[in-house]
């Protein structure tokens, strides 16, 4: 099977849409909702500031421990900031077609979490 490729309409590569910039705009839009600094989060999760701040620019890949530590601190659980990324991203995506998927993507899709 081949990889999926995004590409414009034009069959261009578009940019990759990328994980890690799009949990950084979470949690970093999080930590501006709650008027908290880098300094602040970084104290409370025990992950220094410039991880952090390397975190919310999307310079890093942090672990699943990591993304706890921080998301703990902003009020919200690791599933949360999944979903919240998930959704996020999904809704970001391009409109265009993605080789390898059928054409037209339609339908809904509900995520629910249990405890």
């Amino acid at each position: 099977m081949e990889p999926l490729r995004v590409t414009d309409r034009n069959g261009d590569r578009a940019p990759a849409l990328l994980w890690r910039e799009t949990l950084g705009r979470v949690l970093r839009l999080r930590r501006t909702d709650l008027a908290l600094t880098l300094a602040q989060v970084s104290r409370r999760s025990g992950v220094s500031t410039q991880y952090l701040s390397e975190v919310e620019r999307g310079l890093k890949d942090p672990s699943s421990e990591v993304i706890e530590a921080i998301a703990v601190v902003l009020g919200l659980a690791l599933p949360q900031v999944l979903v919240l990324a998930a959704t996020s991203l999904t809704t970001a995506a391009p409109a265009f077609p993605v080789s390898g998927l059928p054409s037209p993507l339609t339908g809904r899709a509900q995520l629910s979490l249990a405890a």
